[in-house]
């Protein structure tokens, strides 16, 4: 399937909750403690019914988000369907990591096999400070259990925050001790967020001076750029929305937990497929609503309005 652009869209996000289990203080508005109630989030079978749509429309790599996914009580159970699913090409999670360990049984028998783990520091001062919570060592033991499981890839996602984690020479050293990819992500423009803007972009032109940053190639269907220093396990990827941006290549559509599909993580203009699936709408309306959808997908972030100043990444759907 491709937008009026011609650029093949084959990649969805799709969050299955809004709900979340840390409190980071870059996420959400201080006011904003309300989730949507249970009977407004996508139930499995219409979760299960837009994928198998979109695979007909011929996306067929899909990442599980949230809020934290790990939430939701049937998360398993989506995995196991959606893995079932003909012409699926890759499924993944992103998740915090706080309930991974109790569940890489589970969803390794599901038959997930790739893992992102929202991960903004190594400091236990200051994974509490973003966070409000004090289980930066639960986490890490999870991540070490993820890899010893043979899940693989297992990525790092680190948010660049001005003042808080710009030194990132902790994340480098982990990537020599684990074959973790680690990726700074520059941080998107929210009311609540000003001033904690660093440029993912201005880290790698300083590794790149060492001389030995090496580019390679890592399986997925994001924006990241990836590296490796000599001697190095993992690898060290560069997602950088705002200072190189990569909206000429965007693959993909994202699905909120209320059915809410966005064309572009920076745009304000949401359309609702939640009300498509719960008035009876046949699957071919839904189809030909995707690809009208596609048909006002933006040039680029600068064309895509402003998200609204109420809105947070776990109701967008991280």
């Amino acid at each position: 399937m491709k937008d009026r652009l011609n650029r093949q869209i084959n990649y969805m996000r799709l969050s299955v909750t809004d709900r979340c289990n840390l409190n980071c203080f870059y996420c959400r508005p201080e006011d904003d403690h309300n989730f949507i109630p249970a009977e407004e989030t996508l139930t499995y079978d219409e979760i299960l019914r837009l994928v198998r749509l979109a695979l007909e429309l011929g996306i067929n790599r899909f990442r599980l988000t949230g809020g934290e996914p790990l939430l939701r009580p049937d998360l398993a159970e989506i995995i196991l369907a959606l893995n079932a699913s003909p012409g699926i090409k890759d499924l993944s999670l992103t998740t915090n990591g706080l309930l991974l360990e109790e569940n890489l049984d589970r969803l390794w028998r599901a038959g997930l096999r790739r893992i992102n783990i929202s991960l903004d520091t190594l400091d236990k001062d200051k994974y509490a400070a973003i966070t409000g919570s004090n289980s930066l060592d639960k986490v890490l033991r999870a991540i070490k259990l993820a890899l010893a499981k043979g899940f693989n890839p297992v990525k790092i996602n680190v948010v660049l925050l001005k003042g808080i984690n710009e030194d990132i020479d902790d994340f480098i050293n982990l990537a020599y001790l684990l074959p973790l990819h680690i990726r700074f992500i520059e941080l998107m423009s929210f009311p609540h967020r000003d001033g904690y803007f660093v440029s993912a972009n201005k880290l790698l032109k300083k590794l790149k001076k060492t001389g030995q940053l090496n580019l390679i190639k890592l399986p997925g269907s994001g924006p990241a750029r990836y590296y490796r220093l000599p001697g190095m396990k993992g690898s060290l990827g560069f997602i950088t929305p705002y200072s190189h941006h990569f909206c000429h290549n965007c693959n993909r559509l994202r699905i909120s937990a209320q059915g809410e599909l966005r064309t572009c993580l920076f745009a304000d203009k949401t359309y609702d497929l939640k009300k498509l699936l719960r008035n009876g709408a046949s699957d071919e309306a839904i189809k030909d609503f995707f690809t009208y959808v596609l048909s006002e997908k933006p040039l680029n972030w600068l064309q895509a309005g402003r998200i609204k100043r109420n809105e947070s990444m776990r109701s967008i759907g991280g």
